[in-house]
């Protein structure tokens, strides 16, 4: 389990907020599978204080299971306080502060990991939004923005000091993007500063990834991004793994393909035929990663542009697979 304010996750395996990934119907099957916590893409919170219709749909927590988590970014304590209050009357359980992306057109705007070069400021944001609202606040935050100006230990110290009551490390600087290794001891140095729980983040892509994080760190849970990529049953079988010790089996091809389609159709569903197929296709492809024939799988699938064709293509590779996969 793990305590965040007065909430009480089952297990301490998260989804990681990734734009254009953990959009609702992929938190929904992350969710479904066992991850105790999935929190939502990065919301601007200037377009969500302005009702931009786009931001508006991400942010929506309809038929989701709670708790549920919205991520806010931006750099005016009022403006993220405003989100907040928006995203709180709107259904989120919980309301995430970015200070850890490191996209340039968002540390341009003086957001997300650029926080962490402004102590002051990351402090006046937080102490806002927990005056703003009255669910968890919590902040997700690299080391540092590069290895000269490692502050993780003390911008979680003043996360604390103004009442948040979690913080996520990616075990990066901003200066490496996802470069090199997620240095997991490092994550330690916040969690020892600190008397709230600390996530550990960063190349969690296995089982044993995930035990190491939590070995090395001490952490309190263990957040998954680009590891869960086509595998939303992963997180699930990370709490299983750290609970029971058991490693689950991965779901046999048929089960997968039939997960498979039901992402996708939630996805048109959820974005209409326009919108949904571009977004569903980079899925449909993680999906097939390591199986036989997955290249020419990927090339089929960014050409199909109809729901129909790309049901059809999908059924096509895994068909010969499944029944491989059955006679053996």
């Amino acid at each position: 389990m793990l305590k965040i304010g007065s909430l009480t996750l089952d297990n301490p395996v998260i989804l990681a907020p990734m734009a254009g990934v953990s959009d609702q119907p992929f938190r929904r099957l992350v969710r479904r599978f066992g991850a105790g916590l999935a929190v939502s893409e990065m919301i601007a919170s200037n377009a969500m204080v302005r009702a931009h219709w786009k931001t508006m749909r991400m942010s929506g927590t309809e038929g989701e299971a709670g708790p549920i988590a919205i991520q806010i970014a931006g750099g005016d304590p009022q403006t993220m306080a405003e989100a907040a209050r928006m995203n709180a009357d709107r259904g989120a359980d919980i309301i995430d502060i970015n200070m850890g992306c490191p996209a340039k057109k968002v540390v341009k705007g003086v957001a997300g990991a650029a926080l962490m070069k402004d102590e002051i400021l990351a402090g006046q944001i937080i102490a806002a939004v927990v005056r703003a609202v009255d669910v968890p606040v919590t902040v997700k935050m690299r080391l540092g923005w590069d290895e000269d100006s490692i502050n993780a230990p003390q911008l979680a110290r003043i996360a604390q000091d103004c009442g948040a009551a979690m913080v996520t490390v990616h075990g990066r600087t901003r200066g490496q993007f996802y470069r090199g290794e997620a240095d997991w001891r490092a994550i330690g140095t916040v969690k020892r500063a600190v008397s709230i729980p600390v996530v550990g983040n960063g190349d969690v892509n296995s089982l044993a990834d995930a035990k190491a994080l939590l070995d090395q760190s001490g952490a309190d849970g263990v957040m998954i991004g680009r590891g869960s990529y086509g595998r939303p049953w992963f997180p699930g079988q990370v709490a299983t793994f750290l609970a029971t010790g058991t490693a689950p089996p991965d779901p046999p091809l048929s089960q997968r393909r039939a997960i498979l389609v039901e992402h996708v159709a939630t996805m048109i569903e959820r974005y209409g035929v326009k919108a949904g197929i571009p977004i569903a296709r980079k899925h449909v492809a993680w999906y097939a990663r390591g199986l036989v024939g997955a290249a020419q799988f990927r090339d089929r699938v960014m050409h199909a542009e109809t729901p129909e064709r790309l049901f059809s293509v999908i059924n096509a590779y895994f068909d010969p697979l499944i029944e491989r996969q059955a006679a053996a």
